[in-house]
């Protein structure tokens, strides 16, 4: 079923963000960022260990543009013919050396590779120039290819100096953990539900199209547009980033103005603001320099925030108070429960509080404050006694 044309295309991008929202916990920021890379043309990989929806969460995101799609399992033993397709015998036999790609990578519009770190060199190789240019080369002849975005996904970062260039192909490094403490209770509601029920191919309908994100691509030099105070805000940051000692190239410097400009067409924005900075906190190089960016990038935010605070996207707002209210008491009742609790436990519970702390720190419902008076008095009698029957 072809996507309906009613709408506008940021709209049916929302749509497909609450679509993967509803399926995915926790994923609110994550499934931002993959939406902005698509829209500027740039690539994704996701790091985190197993078992933290990174595949199933690419795999339904594919499924709602409708899209030529490639997926692939890498490993060191994954040969070329595999990902760009076989030798062409007939061609071969007239003494032409090239390779029948359809239905494989280079004609694939969204393409995931899971375990992309794990190949070999001889399809690195071939994909830096395709990630990056859009070209593959099939026996001396240069084909274009049609790839929108590509999205990676691995349990690790690449320690490998020979990866390093495919890891830069990857403008956006988007971490994938295990979900907080306040959101388990609907971990295990949905899950069983989607166990019991599942999903199939059917129910699920595309809401974009390839087509008209490539249109938009075309047109994209248009929404390239920043003010001198976005700029001037700007270059402080990439100073501050490389001050810290984490490298940013002045490639990447260009191309994370077009995610930029991606999220502000995302919100239906002329052009970007300071909120678009939150995009800057996802462009490590390791993951010891993710609360390094955090910390340079979050004052930015919550500046801005604080002048404009119907700005604000991500945070405990798409998390719903409700629920953080119900973990405060459930949190409550085990502290104060008969029964005593061990180091271990103990532990757990004062974490899963300053977890929730967090979250209503980052929410712009009024009555986050009032939750976090609650969550406050908890921690100051848990480390006041060690009795809680008081609490």
């Amino acid at each position: 079923m072809a996507p309906q044309a009613t709408n506008n295309l940021p709209t049916r991008l929302h749509q497909i963000a609450r679509a993967l929202e509803a399926r995915f916990l926790g994923k609110d920021e994550t499934i931002r960022l993959l939406l902005i890379a698509t829209i500027a043309g740039e690539h994704a990989v996701l790091i985190g260990p197993p078992g933290t929806a990174k595949s199933a969460l690419i795999r339904m995101y594919a499924r709602l543009i409708q899209a030529k799609y490639f997926e692939y399992l890498l490993t060191r033993f994954t040969e070329p013919n595999e990902i760009f397709g076989p030798v062409d015998i007939n061609a071969f036999r007239e003494g032409r050396y090239q390779r029948r790609v359809e239905g494989m990578l280079p004609e694939a519009e969204v393409v995931f590779l899971d375990e992309v770190f794990k190949s070999n060199s001889a399809i690195l190789n071939a994909l830096l120039t395709l990630l990056n240019e859009r070209k593959y080369s099939s026996g001396g002849v240069v084909l274009r290819t049609p790839l929108l975005t590509c999205f990676g996904a691995s349990n690790e970062v690449p320690s490998d100096e020979t990866l390093t260039a495919i890891f830069d192909r990857f403008i956006l490094r988007i971490r994938s953990d295990n979900l907080d403490a306040y959101h388990f209770q609907d971990l295990l509601t949905k899950g069983i539900q989607h166990e019991i029920m599942g999903i199939t191919d059917a129910q699920v309908q595309p809401l974009a199209s390839a087509r008209e994100i490539a249109e938009m691509h075309r047109a994209f030099a248009q929404r390239m547009r920043f003010s001198e105070e976005f700029f001037s805000a700007y270059k402080g940051l990439v100073f501050q980033i490389r001050a810290e000692g984490i490298t940013l190239s002045d490639r990447r410097v260009v191309k994370l103005l077009k995610l930029f400009a991606a999220s502000a067409f995302l919100d239906g924005r002329p052009q970007p603001d300071a909120s678009d900075f939150f995009v800057l906190k996802h462009i490590w190089n390791n993951e010891d320099q993710s609360a390094i960016l955090e910390s340079i990038v979050t004052p930015v935010l919550e500046a801005h925030y604080r002048d404009h605070p119907n700005a604000r996207r991500v945070g405990a707002a798409g998390i719903g108070i409700e629920a953080l209210a119900a973990e405060i008491d459930r949190v409550r009742q085990v502290l104060t429960g008969g029964g005593g609790l061990s180091d271990v436990q103990l532990f757990s519970q004062l974490k899963a509080l300053n977890e929730i702390k967090a979250a209503l720190g980052a929410s712009s419902d009024p009555r986050a404050a009032e939750l976090v008076q609650r969550v406050e008095q908890l921690l100051e009698a848990a480390f006041r006694s060690g009795r809680f029957a008081q609490l």
